[in-house]
């Protein structure tokens, strides 16, 4: 489960070897911090447990906010790499996670350049503020450093794809995506926090809302600022040991 450096004195490509995968990054996409994580093994460690967790096979997975595609490999292995969907707003990162996807043989995953967003009309775009490294990048920060980018509904992308697992990571736009009901058969969905860029009242609007759609807080994919969520089980069903692993 611990990373290590394959390459490890700033080459122009940096490869890692995480849970297994090979994943390659740019420098010119990276900081020091950065590549500290992906010689470590602590690079998206939660992210990762988390996938591990609960992506079963055949379920179709969502990945939003895709980075180097270490979430979408983990759960290409498991439910299979034709039930992934991945989006990612940075172009940049685009053939990143096509290249990592086809280096771990899970190639049939399917890769979108866009920002997810609330309702936005058709051919919207928004101005992602790109941060040193990839990790910061967002549509609600400010800077010199901006490139404009394809929006699309998170209700389109979950009308489309119908996952059974929803991956969020999307730097503090998910402060508009918890508004408009989900109709899908969802069983988990974690989601990376970011509250210094919204209220606290963000924070409950999504919890209710989950709580709204029959899921409930899951302790076993919750870790800090990273908040799961799993569907309520019959009660018919045995109780599940949820801390276990």
């Amino acid at each position: 489960m611990f990373g290590s450096l394959i390459q490890s004195a700033r080459p122009e490509t940096h490869t890692a070897s995480l849970h297994g995968l090979t994943l390659s990054v740019p420098d010119a996409l990276v900081t020091d911090s950065i590549v500290g994580k992906l010689a470590d093994g602590s690079y998206e460690r939660d992210e990762a447990r988390a996938a591990m967790r609960t992506v079963k096979p055949g379920f179709r997975v969502l990945d939003l906010g895709g980075g180097i595609g270490l979430t979408a490999n983990l759960a290409a292995e498991r439910a299979g790499a034709a039930n992934v969907t991945v989006v990612e707003a940075n172009p940049a990162l685009i053939p990143v996670i096509e290249q990592n996807l086809a280096a771990n043989g899970n190639d049939e995953a399917t890769v979108l350049h866009a920002a997810v967003s609330g309702w936005v009309p058709e051919g919207a775009t928004g101005a992602l503020t790109l941060a040193p490294g990839f990790t910061a990048s967002s549509l609600r920060s400010k800077g010199p450093n901006t490139v404009e980018v394809p929006l699309v509904p998170i209700t389109d992308l979950i009308r489309a794809c119908r996952p059974h697992v929803i991956f969020m990571d999307v730097e503090g736009a998910e402060a508009d995506l918890f508004k408009r009901a989900w109709k899908c058969p969802l069983r988990f969905m974690v989601v990376e926090l970011h509250p210094k860029k919204y209220h606290a009242r963000v924070i409950k609007r999504i919890t209710d809302f989950m709580s709204e759609m029959d899921m409930v807080y899951d302790p076993a994919t919750s870790r800090g600022r990273l908040l799961g969520f799993r569907k309520i089980w019959g009660g018919d069903e045995p109780p599940e040991d949820q801390t276990s692993g």
